[in-house]
């Protein structure tokens, strides 16, 4: 296999699907600041049939992730199955798929809403597809679970398309998509942050190591799921206030039994624990919303959610990741650090704009900028390893 994978005499940039998907992903993510906020002081208009806000979160759940989930997948699938990876032309008319979708969600006003949503999803479907495909080919069966929140993530893109035509604004779809990503958090962090944070552990700091994924960690995984499916269906009932209150506690376990206060050392384990530490204050947010909606909008939980915890564990993965599969060290430098407190500053500020706590036009510029320097700057800073040839060693 690693005969083949030498036998590639394609550009490097499709030699391997993390690399396209993390610099154009990012870029975009980034650069879309450049949109959002005019859109949201009503300074700047695009040709969309999504309102500012949608067109926003869409771009959020159904454009960048999926984007930052297919150059993960597409890099994890072939270790996890031993097949070859997606790479070259392949690789490249997936990208080209995903980038007419930003562009038929964004100039949608000039097309028929029908084919915007079928443009728009078939990326998705095509990488549920490709990832079925491989996994069951490698009888990888174990592996198939992945293939859950890619499936609901479609789901809550058609539907989002529908609401957005039918009733002018997203509503169930914004938390499904929600729902879908923090899903994929809960298995893939699961699995990775324990044995990350083990394999550094027992390298440099002998002592207490995370637990082993047990039954407890399936349960924790269930709960989850269950709160934030009643979240979908009724985000103001009394009972989806007492499932996401028990969901946060039980998460909040988890994230205890990583041994995460022992890797602040370690700059590429660590932000993964503070990553997965916003699903459970996400899960308390809502909880609070939902039992106390005169004090606690939803907006505090949902953005705890998709910044902190999907953009922090997105953006610490692609740092992960593009050094280590570009022959790099395993070690975060000044800029990775700096692009990981920019994230978590953005989450910062967002959750407390969300809350009413502060100047709100302060802190929902502030959040875009970090943003845009979080994700912007991991575009900048690894452009040469995802896009130029890899150096070898003699």
């Amino acid at each position: 296999m690693s005969a083949a994978r030498r036998s590639y005499q394609g550009p490097a940039f499709l030699s391997s699907g993390f690399r396209p998907f993390f610099f154009f992903g990012s870029l975009f993510s980034g650069l879309s600041m450049l949109l959002w906020l005019p859109q949201f002081y009503d300074e700047l208009e695009l040709a969309s049939r999504f309102a500012p806000v949608d067109w926003h979160v869409h771009e959020l759940y159904f454009g960048f992730l999926p984007a930052i989930i297919t150059g993960f997948l597409f890099t994890a699938v072939p270790n996890w199955t031993g097949r070859m990876p997606i790479r070259g032309t392949p690789l490249l008319l997936l990208l080209l798929v995903w980038i007419a979708g930003r562009l038929a969600v964004s100039f949608s006003s000039l097309l028929d809403w029908r084919v915007v949503m079928v443009v728009d999803v078939s990326f998705l479907a095509l990488i549920a597809t490709v990832i079925a495909n491989e996994i069951i080919a490698g009888k990888n069966w174990r592996n198939l679970k992945v293939l859950i929140p890619v499936v609901l993530l479609i789901g809550a893109n058609v539907v989002f398309h529908l609401e957005a035509h039918f009733d002018g604004v997203s509503d169930y779809s914004r938390r499904a998509a929600a729902t879908a990503v923090i899903v994929l958090i809960m298995i893939i962090g699961g699995r990775v942050i324990p044995s990350f944070t083990r394999n550094w552990l027992s390298r440099e700091s002998p002592g207490r190591l995370p637990v082993p994924f047990a039954r407890f960690d399936v349960v924790a995984i269930l709960i989850g799921f269950a709160a934030m499916a009643s979240w979908v269906v009724a985000p103001e009932a009394k009972a989806t206030g007492i499932g996401m209150a028990v969901a946060s506690a039980v998460h909040f376990a988890r994230l205890a039994r990583w041994a995460g206060d022992r890797t602040v050392k370690d700059g590429l384990v660590f932000i993964l624990h503070v990553s997965y530490f916003y699903v459970p204050l996400g899960f308390a947010l809502i909880a609070a919303a939902a039992l106390f909606g005169d004090v606690v909008p939803q907006l505090a939980g949902m953005h705890a959610l998709g910044v902190g915890a999907a953009g922090g564990m997105t953006l610490s993965v692609m740092v992960r990741a593009s050094l280590g599969h570009t022959g790099q060290p395993l070690l975060a430098d000044m800029v990775a650090k700096l692009l990981f407190l920019s994230v978590n500053c953005a989450a910062v500020a967002r959750i407390f704009a969300g809350l009413g706590i502060g100047p709100q036009d302060l802190l929902i510029h502030a959040a875009g900028v970090f943003w845009m320097v979080a994700f912007t700057g991991f575009a900048i800073s690894f452009s040469r390893a995802l896009l130029l040839p890899q150096k070898r060693p003699a």
